[in-house]
């Protein structure tokens, strides 16, 4: 063990609640440069997979979660790496290719305590491995909710436990294989300190009364269904809002879908099949043929004459389209219209609008906390669109219930959204 592990343990129990947002830090950090059992053997197979299974069966206590994906490099979002660590066990590095159904592990730690950082980026690849929470506790929300101006987990651990850790391999090609031992000491570290900085925010949460409402979201999070499919995700595509045109809208539509399936082939991000910029260019130029599609941005002299041709395929698909199939500007919205357009369409919803924006602000400045975490943005707009015939507080109160917001939220902002939907427009 070396000294700044020593010192690293010794902080640990002398911070055992940590500190609070706005108290000072007179320590210089301690880096975490080893994991304080060293870092583990990879699990990579049924055998071994089972002793993990009941060592973190056996354990006592929350278990602390991390995954680690291979964003910008493998098509998808699924997890090449998963974390864990509780006291009793140890921690654990799992190799998802090698062990692709963790369900038996999920099963082993149903009804204990999930420990996460971020758990909205972490839960749909665990999800697809067989791992669902029944109970957790985010970090990072929690950081949100005391009121934290950072809230990495880097930013976070500094703050509240003194420790600084490594995050030089957070962007790394983690589908790797061997894994660097580097990396893996870095994944290991990630899950080295997590329990102990949920113990630290929910004392910290508690000390400022917001303990019941961290709680609720927790709950939430766990309770959520996955996210259905995003409709066109084509129109996500990054420089989009120079693409006026229906028929070169349906370029990009056609170039997304062809880049789409090649990488889902050939198990790469999209983005290294073609560039989105690439997709736009040849949406606005619509090119005649290969040769000038060649001579378009994105489309150089590296590219052969097979590529250009399957881009140059989907342009003229495009192209071939009826006039009634062609993509309508704009996605349908399902909700209200962009807050920008309601003074000329609805001046009275505007100054609903207006007045909700002020009210919320006003009162999350007061609870120090982010105004998107007291209500959702999306769930004031709705309202002020369409208030509550009967604008009082009980229909106002059933209509956030009905957009989803937890109990805490709506027991705050009711009475506020309520006479914030009763406001007039100005007089002209």
């Amino acid at each position: 063990m070396t000294d700044a592990q020593e010192t690293a343990e010794d902080r640990t129990l002398r911070i055992p609640g940590g500190a609070p947002p706005d108290a000072p830090v007179h320590d210089a950090p301690v880096p975490l440069l080893e994991p304080r059992e060293g870092i583990p053997p990879v699990t990579a197979s049924p055998a071994e997979l089972d002793r993990v299974v009941a060592a973190f069966a056996a354990g006592t206590g929350p278990v602390a979660v991390d995954a680690e994906r291979a964003s910008g490099y493998r098509y998808g979002q699924r997890a090449y790496l998963v974390q864990l660590r509780r006291a009793g066990a140890g921690t654990a590095l799992i190799d998802p290719v090698g062990c692709p159904d963790l369900s038996a592990l999920g099963d082993a730690l149903s009804g204990t305590e999930w420990v996460l950082h971020a758990a909205g980026q972490d839960l749909p690849c665990l999800r697809e491995i067989g791992m669902r929470p029944t109970e957790l506790f985010d970090t990072e929300l929690a950081g949100r909710l005391a009121g934290f101006a950072r809230v990495g987990l880097g930013a976070m651990v500094e703050k509240v436990l003194g420790f600084a850790l490594e995050k030089g391999h957070s962007a790394v090609d983690w589908s790797t294989r061997p894994l660097p031992e580097p990396w893996l000491r870095y994944a290991a570290l990630d899950v080295e300190l997590l329990v102990d900085l949920r113990d630290a925010l929910e004392e910290e949460l508690d000390g400022q009364g917001k303990l019941a409402w961290a709680r609720q979201e927790f709950a939430a999070i766990a309770a959520a269904p996955p996210a259905p499919p995003r409709k066109d995700p084509w129109r996500r595509t990054s420089g989009m809002h120079k693409v006026r045109r229906r028929r070169q809208m349906a370029v990009v539509r056609e170039l997304w879908t062809a880049r789409d399936r090649i990488a889902q082939r050939r198990d790469v991000s999209p983005g290294k099949v073609l560039s989105d910029t690439a997709i736009v260019e040849a949406a606005l130029a619509l090119p005649q043929n290969a040769q000038a599609l060649a001579a378009l941005p994105g489309f150089g002299h590296r590219m052969g004459r097979r590529q250009l041709e399957q881009w140059q395929a989907a342009v003229e698909r495009a192209r071939a389209l009826p006039e009634a199939e062609l993509p309508q500007p704009g996605q349908q919205l399902t909700g209200p219209p962009p807050p920008r357009s309601w003074a000329d369409r609805d001046p009275a919803a505007a100054a609903r609008l207006s007045a909700a924006r002020a009210a919320v602000t006003s009162l999350a400045e007061r609870l120090n906390l982010p105004q998107e975490n007291l209500v959702s943005p999306d769930t004031v707009r709705r309202l002020c669109w369409e208030p509550p015939a009967e604008a009082g507080p009980e229909s106002v109160t059933e209509a956030l219930a009905g957009y989803g917001a937890r109990p805490w939220q709506i027991e705050l902002t009711a009475p506020l959204l309520a006479a914030a939907v009763r406001v007039s427009p100005p007089e002209d």
